[in-house]
Order: structure tokens, then sequence, then C-alpha cells
């Protein structure tokens, strides 16, 4: 069994252990209700222009575009957004795996567009491609860091040095909802499912190549930097979490330990009395 003493430094460490997690906590959480509103408010938008684009497209016929067909290039490039500090449970982990596990991006042909340093670590260590790395962006993402990234993106792509891109990221649904999700931004391809009945066809003015060389750039940037800002509040509700939890483990242990601590001294205390009697009882 373990000494008093061993016991008390322990739970003296322990006790540390839970102010900072307890402290991270507050922090995520303050964090959280700001990248929340961000992400929340950026989300329309970028619904509605991916809505945009495959309605166009639903109601055109015979158009040959080159961000409609795929490159010839056999490398894909893939945008995989995650965070630069860990402590924030399976958050990016989750994406990572999301990637790894994706049978269209292999290892042989596919170049990784890191945004965070942890998805750039996991998946270089796997053996993937890392090509850029533009881990400063997710500390404070703005909507011309995505254009950025777009353009450096649709310049490869209309180089043939990629054929496709897809776009890796976690979807924020609400505090405790993270999804890891994949999409596959260029070349666009027309959802399943949908009605093509009853609509009128699109005319397009002055024609269509200009116009999807207008559009199609704002359509990619606005998806990379909604899941820019959806990214930042999933990592930060991930994190207020994971501290959560990691402050109920230290006071549990705490409070464990603190039983151990008292039946530890009180069997010191009795082994102590016991000596005692027994030293008076020699004596008489």
């Amino acid at each position: 069994m373990a000494s008093i003493r061993d016991i008390k430094r322990r739970r003296n460490s322990i006790q540390s252990t839970e102010q900072i997690t307890k402290a991270m906590k507050l922090i995520s959480t303050a964090k959280l209700q700001k990248s929340k509103v961000k992400a929340e408010e950026s989300k329309p938008y970028s619904d509605m222009m991916y809505e945009t684009i495959h309605s166009m497209l639903q109601k055109s016929t015979g158009i040959e575009h080159k961000y409609l067909k795929a490159g010839k290039s056999e490398r894909k490039a893939v945008i995989v957004i995650t965070s630069n500090r860990g402590l924030a449970g399976g958050y990016n982990n989750n994406v990572s795996k999301l990637v790894m596990g994706d049978d269209r991006l292999t290892l042989e042909h596919t170049d990784v567009y890191a945004v965070g340093r942890k998805g750039k670590e996991v998946l270089g260590r796997r053996g993937f491609t890392v090509l850029e790395d533009y881990s400063e962006v997710i500390n404070e993402p703005l909507y011309r860091d995505a254009a950025d990234i777009t353009a450096e993106l649709l310049d490869a792509f209309e180089q043939d040095r990629i054929g496709e891109i897809y776009l890796a990221y976690t979807s924020f649904k609400n505090t405790v909802t993270h999804i890891p999700t994949l999409k596959k931004l260029l070349p666009i391809e027309m959802e399943k499912g949908r009605e093509e009945t009853d609509l009128a066809m699109m005319n397009y003015e002055p024609d269509e190549d200009e116009v999807l060389d207008s559009i199609i750039p704002k359509y990619m940037s606005s998806l990379i930097y909604g899941a820019l800002l959806e990214a930042v509040a999933s990592e930060n509700g991930a994190r207020m979490t994971a501290m959560d939890a990691a402050t109920n483990n230290a006071e549990d242990m705490i409070e464990e330990l603190g039983l151990i601590y008292n039946r530890a001294r009180q069997g010191a205390i009795t082994q102590e009395l016991t000596e005692i009697i027994a030293g008076a009882n020699a004596i008489s």
C-alpha cells in the first residue's frame, strides 16, 4: 500500500491538473460562443451557394466546362482542416481517419493541403504527401484565406497537376455533435436523387463559360470558408467537452484518494497506539 506521503503528493498533483482542465474548459466555452455565432451566420450563405450551383447545373444541358469534368491527372487534392493543438478528444483523429479510410484518396495519388498541424502530422506519418501547410489560417479564419487556397487549387486543377479536389473537415451541428465530413469540390457532380421534372432551362448571359468561370471560384471559397468556421466551432466544442470530462474524472479521483488517505492515516494512528500500549505493558 502506498505511503501517506505518496497519496498526499498524488492527490495534490491531481488537484493541480483539475485546476488546469477547469480553466481550459472555461476558455473553450468562451471561444465556443464566439465561433458558434460565426459558423451559424456563415452556414446559410455556403448552403445557399451549394444549392445554387447544383440547381444551375440541374437546369443546364450540354455544358462542357473545365470545372465540370475530371482533369487529366490521376492525383487528387484534399484540404484537411484540423487544429493546431490537441486536448480535444477525438476531434483531430476523426478527420484524419475519414481521409485515410476513403478509397478515393490513396497514398500514391493524394496531395494533402493541410489546415492545422495535427492533421498534417498524422497524415504525414501515414505516408501521405503534404504539399501545402496553411496551419496559421485556422487560428483566425478569414474569407481571404479561403479565396487564396481556392486560387492555388484551381490553378493546379487547370494545369492538370490534380484531377479532383476534396474537402475534409468537421461539421458543427451543436455543442456536443460534430460530424467528420468529406465533400468533393471539383469536378462538380450532380447530386443523386434530385428531381429533374418541371424545370425551366437555365439561360446564361453572356455565356456559360464566363458565368461559371466567375461563380465556381466563389462557390469553392464559400464552402472552404464555411468549413473553416465550422471546424473552429467544432474544435472548441470538442475541447470543452473533453476538459469537462477530464475535470469530472479528476474530481472522482480526488474523492477516492481522499478516502484512501483517511484510511491510511487511520491505520497509521492505530499502529502508533498499538505500539505505545505494547511498550507501556512491557515496562509495567
